[in-house]
Parts: structure tokens; sequence; C-alpha cells
């Protein structure tokens, strides 16, 4: 019996700290998006048109070299952003050359990708674009996993503005190419299937909105300082 308590409560001391890893802001800190973002566009609205259209455009990009890049944005682990804007940022960035800025990004990728989204998914649970037309994606292994999860707002896009804005913090610089390079992440999403071109809009405006939060955040603030002096020792 007293095996299996400890067992338990080292799992839950296990996942506390993880989930207490994962973020600096807390969920009433995010921005609470459905407060100012308002729904999806309806059925037979110019905007929803808009929407079937953009879907129509993605596929036909799904082939060439920027459907091959949107396959890529899909995965937002800690490493494969640092991969990723990488040449936007003007230098190589990994959890071995660049702790400081892993750090940094994997504690707050998803302040913007699930905490700042979270509240509009849930509210309208929008149908995703694969799921409604019942095609498929280009990154099938995905699908399952998001078919019933919410497609109004898109957290990718969220998370891709918000990682170029915290590097743009850093290297301001590489400020014009690393929000380009955010704005790209956000849009690889309605090219593979996965988001109508509305969600993806929205969801990096709410992106854009993380940064003053977290600049509200000691934590953040603390281990932002940490990565701007890791990046100026290797820019020498």
């Amino acid at each position: 019996m007293k095996k299996t308590i400890s067992t338990i409560a080292l799992l839950f001391l296990v996942v506390f700290a993880y989930g207490q890893s994962n973020h600096y802001l807390t969920k009433e800190e995010a921005p609470l998006d459905t407060t100012f973002i308002g729904p999806p566009p309806a059925f037979g609205t110019l905007l929803f048109e808009q929407d079937f259209h953009m879907y129509q455009y993605g596929k036909t990009l799904r082939d060439t070299e920027r459907g091959k890049q949107a396959i890529k944005d899909a995965d937002t682990s800690t490493g494969n952003l640092l991969e990723v804007f990488s040449e936007a940022f003007g230098m190589s960035l990994s959890k071995e050359r660049t702790p400081e800025i892993y750090k940094l990004i994997a504690t707050m990728k998803e302040d913007a990708g699930s905490y700042a989204t979270r509240c509009t998914k849930n509210t309208y649970m929008r149908m995703r674009p694969y799921a409604l037309y019942n095609e498929p994606t280009s990154v099938p292994e995905d699908e399952e996993g998001l078919r019933y999860n919410g497609s109004y707002v898109s957290g990718h896009s969220a998370t891709g503005v918000a990682v170029s804005m915290v590097l743009a913090c850093i290297n301001p610089a590489r400020q014009n190419q690393l929000y380009k390079r955010g704005l790209d992440f956000g849009d690889s999403r309605w090219i593979v299937g996965f988001h109508h071109y509305s969600d993806v809009k929205a969801g990096q405006m709410v992106g854009a909105l993380v940064l003053p939060a977290l600049m509200n955040n000691k934590d953040f603030m603390a281990q932002l300082a940490k990565a701007k002096a890791e990046f100026a020792r290797l820019a020498r």
C-alpha cells in the first residue's frame, strides 16, 4: 500500500512539474481571445467562401516546395521550431548550441499555442476543413488526433507569431525576417488542410497579443535576459 501511494505521489509530482515547466503564464494571465476575436465566418457568407477558395488553393501548393515547408511546419516541438526559425534569425538555433534560447521558447510556446487559443476553440468547436470536406491532408499522421479538436482559432498560427516576436526581442536586427517566418508558419496550416484561412488569420492576431502578457512575467523576463546574453556571446 505504501509503495502504491508513493508511486502515485511521484507521478503527481512529475505531472505537476511538467505542467509548470511548459508555461510562464497561467490560464487567467493569457489573453482570453473569446472576448475580442469574435466567431468564425458563418456558412454562406463571403468570408466563408474565402475560406473555401483558400482551402482549394492550398491543395494546389502541397506538391511544391512551399507545400514541403508546410509539412515541416506542422511540427511544433521546440527543436523543430528553432530549426525552422534559424534562417530568419540569422544563426543556427538548437538545444545544444543555444540552450538558453531553447529553454525560453520551450516554456513560452504553449502560452500562445494552447492557453491563448483554448477558450475560443472550446467555445466554437469549428470543424476542421479536412473533416468538413472529408478529404486527406498532407500530414495524415496528425488527422485522427485533431479531427475533433476545434479549428478556430489556429494554435499553430498563434505559436508562430509569438515565437517570432520573442526571437525578435533577442535579435532585433532580424525582426522583419522573423515576423515573415512567423506568419508563414501559420499560413502552412491552411496549405496542409488542417485549418481554414480565417482560423489562421485569427490565430496570428492572438499570437501577437501574447508577448505583452509575457513581458509582465518576471520568470519570462529573467530567461529572456539569459537568452539575450547567450546570443550576444555567440554573435561576437
